[in-house]
Formats: structure tokens, sequence, C-alpha cells
């Protein structure tokens, strides 16, 4: 199978399967991964989502094969197919207002890099590279690319990336912030296991509306508005079971049980 789909513990993880092609991204894959998505946004099973890749790289972009293939239709439209595949995907992950952690086992380059960028926390493993190289066969960065990179490495070292398809580095990458952690690559998966474990035990409205507002943060949201808007969203969380639970525990000094209620 060309994507894996395990669930345990609260958490769902979605595994790129196309090693011998460094997992590059058909239709398939990613109608795959948004419909998986899809369910974990109304399954209360599902409390964080890891999105990781087989073999020695995450994931090499679109599977160039594979397109090329479809452009040989005289009605294809590559703004129609990010359109109907790459954005949607993107903005589903960016959108789940669930932690989603970005495992990141080697390469990850034109739109595997844009769906990492769009995940909430990302685990690294040493030697892996994140590359676009759009330049090179006459395209633009696309899938969320040119928001996401600036809004990370600054608008120099954006453009520097994307026209002279120079690879970040993990270090360079954490020394950014676009990733949280780099650990050998053998570690990248159980890493981002624990990270999800810790998130499963914290309560869900509180994650989703925090990522909610992050999100809108990004954008053009004045500090008066961002600031009216935590205080609608503390409004709500503040008549939640899980508020006063987690006020409870502290007083008491014992574990909170959070339920998403």
């Amino acid at each position: 199978m060309d994507l894996l789909n395990e669930q345990k513990d609260g958490v769902l993880t979605l595994t790129l399967n196309r090693p011998d092609v460094l997992n590059a991204l058909t239709l398939d894959m990613m109608k795959g991964i948004r419909e998986a998505l899809k369910k974990a946004s109304t399954d209360k099973s599902v409390k964080a989502v890891i999105l990781t890749a087989s073999g020695r790289a995450f994931c090499a972009g679109a599977d160039l094969g594979d397109l090329k293939k479809r452009q040989s239709v005289s009605s294809f439209s590559l703004g129609d197919e990010l359109r109907d595949h790459f954005n949607p995907l993107v903005a589903q992950i960016q959108r789940l207002e669930k932690p989603v952690i970005g495992a990141i086992n080697g390469l990850a380059a034109g739109a595997g890099a844009s769906i990492i960028l769009s995940t909430d926390l990302k685990v690294c493993a040493e030697k892996a590279t994140f590359l676009n190289a759009f330049v090179r066969v006459g395209l633009v960065p696309d899938s969320g690319m040119t928001y996401s990179l600036p809004r990370f490495v600054g608008y120099s070292k954006a453009l520097e990336h994307m026209w002279l398809a120079r690879p970040v580095t993990a270090e360079q990458a954490l020394a950014c912030g676009l990733v949280n952690k780099v650990v050998p690559a053998e570690s990248v998966l159980v890493e981002a296991q624990l990270l999800a474990a810790e998130l499963v035990k914290m309560p869900p409205l509180a994650l989703a509306l925090t990522k909610r507002a992050v999100n809108r943060s990004l954008e053009a949201a004045s500090l008066d508005e961002q600031m009216e808007y935590e205080a609608q969203l503390q409004e709500v969380l503040g008549r939640t079971s899980d508020h006063a639970e987690g006020v409870s525990a502290f007083l008491e000094k014992r574990p909170a049980q959070f339920k998403g209620e």
C-alpha cells in the first residue's frame, strides 16, 4: 500500500509508503491522506496525528512521471491540479483542530516540504534536508510554500532557497525554528510518538482553539483584534468541563483527566 494508516493510544499515524521513489506523491496518496484527516477531524478517539514516511526520504514532492502522463491530456491544467489535490491537502492539515506532528525521516522536497511546513510540530532526522527545485523546471514554489517559508526563515533566505534551489539542512531548520527537534534518523518516529503521547493528555478543546488562534494571528489581524479573539475563545473554554477539571486537579495536586468536554 502507498499509504499506511495506524491508530494506537489516541494517535493516528499516516505513513507515506513508496520508498523506492522517495515517497513521491500520487493523486491516490493525497486523496488517502485527505480522507484519513477528514475522518480524524470528527473521531474523538483520535487526539493527535503523526505524518511520516518509510525509507530514506520523507517525500520528493509530486511524482513527475505520473504528472507528465496527465499533462499529455489536452484538458490538463497545472493550476487545477494544485486547486483540486495539493492545496486542499495542505489546507486540511493546517485546519485540522488536532495536533499534527511531522516526523521527517529524510529529504522533504517540493510539495513534500510544503506538506511538512503545514504540520504543527516537527521532529527531524539529523541528515534530512528541505529542498525546493521548482525553478529548475521553470515553475514557482507551490502548495503554500511561498506563504509558509518566509514566515520561518525570512524574506531573503526564503528567496535564496527558492531561486537557487539551495537545500536547508536539519540544523539550519532547527536554528530558524522551522523544526522543533533534530534527532538521529532511527529515533524520529519514537520522538514524534513521545511528543504525541504528551499532547494526548492535554485538553482537546484547548489545543484546538489555541491552534485556531495562532493560525489567525498569522493573518493581518491587529494586536487589539487578536486580543479580542482570544477573549472570545477564553469565554468558550472557560465554560467547559475540562477547564473545571484542570483547575480542580491543579488545586488538588493530581493529574488532570480531560475528556474534551
